[in-house]
């Protein structure tokens, strides 16, 4: 897929504000300064599209970006770690909750995962809770340039297995890495095939 058109079009404080859904889009989540902003800049092509922070929380709010005309990308406020006050952590919480169940153009979620570190129950939490929203979701393993490529492969096979104990199916998974533009055209190839399954069934309904 050739991406010739990355706009920032809106944030949206809930679901209800966000723009029409009238195209498929696809929101990218992790736990704060998992490298979501440089994930979607490198998937982009474009270093200025998502605002980049080395300060945790920096997204707040719900995030459009207009792709060729055609699709969203969604940056939706990293989970965990921010230092916010608990009732501002619940207000996020439920806009996200909300947007993710009830967004009914939202096809998938990307769900980055540090691969510099071993199984965090945070992110297995959010999965599980995915799981039961139905909300169908992929894992991208982030930051795989900044460590050794063993330790990187041990972290996600363990990840999986952490996984494999209560889940029936695991879900795509890849490794990526922003600066070497790692699985950049696997997760471009993954959303094209997903748009066109988009266009399909809105096209047969």
């Amino acid at each position: 897929m050739d991406i010739h058109s990355s706009i920032y079009v809106v944030s949206s404080p809930d679901h209800t504000k966000c723009p029409s859904p009238d195209r498929p889009e696809y929101a990218f989540i992790g736990r704060s300064n998992v490298g979501k902003s440089s994930l979607i800049n490198m998937l982009t092509g474009n270093e200025k599209l998502a605002k980049t922070s080395g300060t945790p929380g920096k997204t707040q709010l719900i995030n459009h970006f207009n792709i060729n005309d055609e699709w969203y990308i969604v940056d939706l406020p990293g989970y965990g770690f921010a230092k916010v006050s608990q009732s501002q952590r619940k207000k996020w919480e439920k806009m996200i909750e909300d947007y993710l169940r009830k967004r009914e153009n939202l096809v998938n979620v990307f769900v980055l995962i540090d691969s510099r570190h071993s199984p965090q129950k945070i992110d297995l939490e959010f999965l599980n809770k995915l799981r039961e929203w139905q909300v169908p979701f992929t894992l991208v393993f982030t930051k795989a340039d900044k460590e050794n490529q063993r330790i990187v492969a041990a972290n996600v096979r363990d990840f999986l297995e952490k996984m494999r104990k209560t889940w029936q199916f695991l879900p795509q998974h890849f490794v990526s890495s922003a600066v070497k533009r790692m699985a950049r055209d696997k997760i471009l190839g993954v959303i094209s095939e997903m748009n066109k399954e988009f266009g399909d069934e809105v096209g047969g309904a």
